[in-house]
């Protein structure tokens, strides 16, 4: 008799009047908060703007979560078309059933939207988001608590999980793969943010690093699992989905940092000066040169009154001052000598 072990919720829903609130939800709710709050921090301290991890997300989310219940849907199709089942369960997101794989592939489109209408680069935004979207995932795990789902075997150890019974599950005490995953997600999390402070990570590796260590996990958290699944020569689907993905993304971590090292410099470029442009506004720069353009010819008209003979006003010389000097001493003198002839009739007289 296990004497210890986590409980699980007697109810996924609560109802405020008419409207339900499910803990599904709202893990998958909170987890999205998480992410955008962090990615928006890094992002900033990249040299980013404040609010563009938040409007890249609102592209982003959406095209995810589509993303993941279609994953969801197709590789667990018996589920949802299989004899006797209902095909409407397959639109029941509320119910439990998003596939992390389809929700990075289908969110990075719609995130390349996003980039593409701010005129940013899509490795240099995931960089940012990485750790985010492992903390993200680490709530969102929380969601199969409240739907007791997504356990392992059957275990005595203090930390199982108790399942009631239910459809498509059997009472009992069983590994919370749930929370392994989740915490393995806050590991990941806290290596891609000590990783990239230590080797400046840019051009999309960080976030192949965050793939790679989370295929890791997910990988041994998989194989614990007994739920229903496909099987690929003994292994689960998702084991074997984890294994590509993992070689996929080391390739590229290898390949990137040949070929792109260090990081990016600037990652949210300044476009209102080109579109000022565009518009038939003279940016500052520009105003600038024209000014340079006005002293130069100033500057040149100068120099042709100069050779001209006329001088500038305020370009007295040395040499200038001399002959003014020269001029008014003989002036002085031709007066005196003048001066003198007058006075000497006058004395003759006396």
């Amino acid at each position: 008799m296990n004497l210890a072990f986590i409980p699980s919720p007697s109810t996924g829903v609560l109802h405020l009047g008419p409207i339900p609130l499910r803990g599904y939800a709202f893990c998958i709710i909170i987890g999205v908060f998480v992410a955008v709050w962090l990615g928006n921090k890094r992002w900033i301290a990249r040299g980013g703007k404040p609010g563009t991890v938040a409007d890249i997300a609102v592209w982003a989310v959406p095209f995810g979560l589509v993303g993941g219940r279609l994953y969801h849907v197709i590789t667990d199709y018996q589920l949802y078309f299989g004899e006797g089942r209902d095909w409407v369960g397959a639109f029941k997101i509320w119910e439990g059933g998003l596939g992390i794989w389809g929700a990075i592939a289908l969110g990075a489109v719609g995130a390349w939207i996003g980039c593409r209408r701010r005129g940013i680069p899509l490795p240099a935004w995931a960089d940012a988001l990485a750790p985010g979207i492992a903390l993200a995932q680490a709530c969102g795990r929380w969601g199969n608590w409240f739907n007791q789902e997504l356990y392992g075997r059957a275990t005595d150890l203090p930390w199982a999980v108790k399942i009631s019974d239910g459809p498509n599950r059997v009472a009992g005490t069983y590994h919370p793969t749930f929370l392994y995953e989740s915490l393995w997600c806050i590991g990941v999390a806290l290596l891609v943010i000590w990783a990239d402070r230590r080797f400046r990570l840019g051009h999309g590796r960080a976030f192949a690093l965050y793939v790679a260590a989370y295929c890791v996990g997910r990988g041994w958290i998989e194989y614990m699992r007994v739920d229903e699944a496909h099987h690929i020569l003994g292994l689960r689907l998702n084991v074997w989905t984890s294994i590509v993905v993992f070689v996929l993304a080391v390739v590229y971590l290898v390949l990137s940092a040949k070929l792109r090292p260090g990081r990016e410099e600037v990652v949210e470029p300044d476009t209102g000066a080109v579109a000022g442009a565009k518009d038939g506004d003279t940016p500052a720069g520009d105003a600038a040169a024209e000014g340079d353009e006005a002293t130069s010819e100033d500057e040149a008209g100068a120099k042709a009154g100069t050779k001209a003979g006329d001088k500038p006003a305020g370009e007295v010389t040395a040499e200038d001052g001399d002959e003014v000097t020269a001029d008014v001493a003989a002036d002085a003198e031709a007066d005196g000598k003048d001066k003198d002839k007058a006075e000497v009739p006058g004395a003759k007289k006396l």
